[in-house]
């Protein structure tokens, strides 16, 4: 399996999976003298680990990670940082009944097709389980990118739309994010929400979400055009995800139902400080950073492992129907978000030490 590696210079090879004995990941390309240590990695880990709260699947892993290499007295060497988070709570048996069938909607048929073979306990690699090694690795960006632009920049993500039910990102509130389990940005909206997805839980169904991820303090002048603008490795970072089916920068899509009026953003002075009316652009305007907030929005698909029966195949190519027991999320959507931020904190960073190289600091 080729292509497990993300980057340019900083870059994060991950490996591991579901139901094997660890994960981790190896971080190439990070300065050196940068103050890190197993706490800062375990504070982003601990905000996508399962089994947190009654929406989310019931695996309980504390995803404790240990660093092997790259840091030494509490900082960053320069050389590759090694991670491992080993996984203790995999429930094997729960797949026997379905090891020879493929869940619909799922990466089962296209993996055994590929490979010619699929570590069934779990999804193996093609399992969310993997996501977790670039939440490491993101944390590692995050701490280079505080060190090197400062306390302004910061990057938030949320969930932004819960199957059916969308909220008002106008009552976006930083702080009401980390306090729930939905990462709901939007207080009036949360019990109605809770209460819908407690409904499909009930029902052995899932739904999907829309998230959002936000960057403030971002350089202007990040990004290489043509061919690795940064947009285009953003949008490349979120699709990266494992059940993200579409992606947005800034207004995205909706863009196309704009009048060249309502999609410019205006730009005025305001004594010493460039100012712009709107964003629609997602803080990127032919690739490159504009100083604005970096908006970025994906869509989440919803869990394919259901109680539901539905009709697919087996691997002898047999019609047969399926329904799939065990603990799976509701909405895998919910714990996309800290992996959106990890991915929002890597692409920044690669980026930066890219431009740095060519433009200096």
């Amino acid at each position: 399996m080729s292509f497990n590696t993300f980057g340019k210079i900083f870059r994060f090879t991950t490996w591991g999976e579901s139901h094997g004995p660890a994960i981790g990941c190896v971080v190439d390309g990070c300065p050196p003298n940068i103050s890190i240590n197993e706490k800062d990695i375990q504070a982003e880990l601990n905000k996508r680990k399962p089994g947190q709260s009654k929406f989310t699947t019931q695996r309980k892993e504390d995803d404790k990670v240990n660093i092997l290499s790259g840091v030494f007295e509490g900082k960053t060497t320069g050389t590759p940082i090694s991670m491992i988070i080993y996984n203790k709570d995999m429930k094997s048996r729960d797949y026997e009944t379905i090891k020879n069938k493929f869940r619909p909607g799922h990466a089962d048929y296209t993996y055994f097709k590929k490979y010619g073979i699929r570590d069934y306990r779990g999804g193996g690699r093609q399992s969310a389980r993997e996501t977790a090694s670039r939440v490491a690795a993101g944390a590692v960006a995050k701490k280079v990118l505080e060190n090197k632009i400062g306390k302004k920049y910061k990057v938030v993500g949320a969930v932004t739309h819960l199957g059916i039910l969308g909220c008002d990102t106008k009552n976006w509130n930083d702080k009401f994010i980390s306090k729930n389990p939905l990462f709901c940005p939007d207080k009036s909206i949360l019990t109605l929400w809770e209460k819908y997805l407690l409904s499909i839980r009930k029902a052995g169904s899932s739904c999907g979400a829309v998230i959002e991820v936000r960057a403030k303090g971002v350089p202007i002048g990040l990004g290489a055009p043509i061919y690795s603008k940064l947009d285009m490795d953003l949008a490349s970072a979120m699709m990266s995800i494992n059940a993200v089916k579409g992606v947005n920068i800034g207004s995205g899509m909706s863009s196309a139902q704009l009048t060249g009026e309502e999609n410019s953003d205006e730009i005025f002075r305001n004594r010493k400080r460039i100012n712009f009316k709107s964003n629609n652009a997602g803080g990127i305007l032919g690739g490159i950073s504009s100083g604005q907030d970096i908006i970025v929005s994906f869509a989440v698909k919803p869990t394919s492992s259901i109680l539901s029966k539905r009709q697919t195949i087996d691997k002898f190519g047999k019609n047969t129907s399926i329904s799939v027991r065990g603990r799976h999320d509701p909405c895998v959507g919910i714990r996309a978000v800290p992996i959106g931020e990890a991915m929002m904190h890597c692409v920044i960073l690669d980026h930066y030490l890219m431009n740095n190289a060519q433009c200096g600091s």
